[in-house]
């Protein structure tokens, strides 16, 4: 089986990438990162340069593939003026999308984000309306990077409509690898008033990764939206104590699978995917959020 992953050479898709290859698929990569015209390293994907905002580029990348896992993105609104984030988003996904379509790709797996929902980069703030957020949370976003990828997930929808495709659209936390996770986690470990969006969740990049081989190989049908989340929180505080000293009454608390569970629930992935998150923070931080010595 043939796997393109585009945006192959950002945190998600290296982590990606590598889960594929370790897999046993074909895999070729693309981002616009120039390329390299050395040897290939033996045990590494092919890879081609590409703008996949342009369609002709995306055809090129695209033809030949079994399996797309469409990766590339910019993957926030604050770094970039708002036309580029969502132009390049929603284009760059239609285009690979429509050139899987018209060569008869098998699974698309798309990454979508926890953002989609609406309430991580509002211009007029909200909150979730209950906690853990899932699958059936009301999506309302503002900002141009969670509406590029709502848009997104509903040309999937579309998709599947008007084609044989069978689509996945994962939603990941924040995205943690071992280079980042003292950096991004380390000041909610030491104290929970740090707070986030995502109501202290989190995924560890390879845990992501382990859920994009499942989707490549899932015979689901038609469109299925699942959250990646870790199933602890960050910090390990207990999740209804931290949720109503910080936000009092203004989020439902609903049942909780561990008393020190995560704002997001992956159930749904973990039930219909059959994913098993394998990695914690706690395997990279002490309890002060500071990292461990690397073996």
């Amino acid at each position: 089986m043939t796997t393109l992953v585009t945006g192959a050479h950002g945190k998600v898709g290296r982590a990606a990438v590598q889960a594929l290859l370790d897999d046993g698929q074909d895999v070729l990569a693309t981002d616009l990162t120039r390329s390299s015209f050395e040897r290939r390293e033996p045990g590494t994907a092919r890879y081609y340069q590409a703008d996949l905002t342009d369609a002709g580029e995306a055809f090129a990348v695209v033809r030949g593939a079994d399996t797309v896992v469409h990766v590339a993105a910019i993957p926030e609104p604050g770094g970039n003026p708002p036309h580029v984030v969502f132009q390049t988003n929603l284009m760059a996904t239609f285009n690979v999308l429509e050139a899987a379509i018209r060569f008869g790709v098998k699974r698309f797996v798309y990454i979508s984000s926890e953002t989609v929902p609406g309430f991580f980069f509002p211009e007029r703030p909200f909150l979730p309306e209950y906690a853990p957020v899932d699958e059936l949370h009301p999506v309302r976003p503002q900002d141009p990077y969670a509406l590029s990828k709502a848009f997104s997930e509903q040309l999937m929808d579309a998709a599947v409509q008007r084609s044989d495709i069978q689509v996945i659209s994962l939603r990941p936390s924040w995205v943690q690898n071992v280079d980042n996770y003292e950096r991004n986690l380390g000041p909610q470990i030491r104290d929970a008033s740090v707070l986030s969006p995502n109501l202290w969740s989190y995924i560890d990049a390879y845990d992501l990764a382990d859920a994009i081989v499942l989707s490549t190989k899932s015979e689901l049908p038609g469109h299925e939206v699942f959250y990646i989340a870790s199933p602890d929180n960050v910090g390990g505080h207990d999740f209804a104590a931290v949720l109503h000293q910080y936000y009092g009454d203004q989020i439902e608390l609903r049942p909780l699978d561990r008393v020190d569970a995560s704002g997001i629930s992956s159930k749904l992935a973990m039930e219909k995917l059959g994913w098993t998150p394998k990695r914690s923070w706690r395997d990279y931080l002490d309890a002060d959020g500071r990292a461990l010595p690397k073996d």
